[in-house]
């Protein structure tokens, strides 16, 4: 079992925080049902919204939150795993712009999302409880897997709380006026 961290001192506590008291695995089970019903029947007008200059749209979101788990991930695995060299960390901006997003189908998207979240569960249940305190440098800090395992589940639920916030509520303000 993934047991919560201690405080990390970083931008990692924003997330873990926000992880609720349960069994990590049934959090991620339970988060991927609950956004594949929010997100899979929205329209292209919602999808295409953006609520400011300059904000993401929903697809630019969906790519950020795939990549941010493919990268957390494969850091709580380096570090499971022993890794000692320092990892880079990410420009997500830089990423959503590469990722020619726009391009793609929204389909194609919750299909990449469902295939990302099966592997990311798969990695963290195989992890053994004895590699979950390992520690190593990813974005020059700290974290270590149990750290990563819990900042996972928390960066999507940031998100989707800002896509109900800020893009479903201004989406339904905006068409009414």
């Amino acid at each position: 079992m993934i047991k919560r961290p201690a405080p990390t001192g970083t931008w990692l506590d924003k997330y873990i925080g926000l992880v609720p008291d349960e069994v990590l695995l049934d959090g991620f089970k339970r988060q991927t049902q609950q956004t594949l019903s929010l997100l899979s029947g929205l329209s292209d007008d919602v999808i295409q919204f953006r609520y400011a200059e300059g904000k993401w749209n929903l697809k630019e979101i969906m790519i950020h939150i795939i990549d941010t788990e493919r990268l957390f991930g494969f850091r709580a695995l380096a570090f499971a795993r022993g890794e000692k060299q320092a990892l880079p960390g990410y420009d997500e901006n830089i990423y959503v712009k590469n990722s020619f997003v726009n391009d793609r189908d929204w389909r194609s998207l919750i299909e990449e999302y469902i295939v990302v979240r099966t592997a990311t569960v798969a990695t963290f249940a195989s992890f053994a409880e004895e590699v979950l305190e390992n520690k190593g440098i990813a974005n020059n800090m700290e974290m270590s897997v149990a750290a990563l395992c819990y900042a996972t589940l928390g960066h999507e639920m940031h998100h989707i709380e800002v896509i109900k916030s800020k893009y479903l509520s201004a989406f339904v303000h905006h068409t009414a006026n």
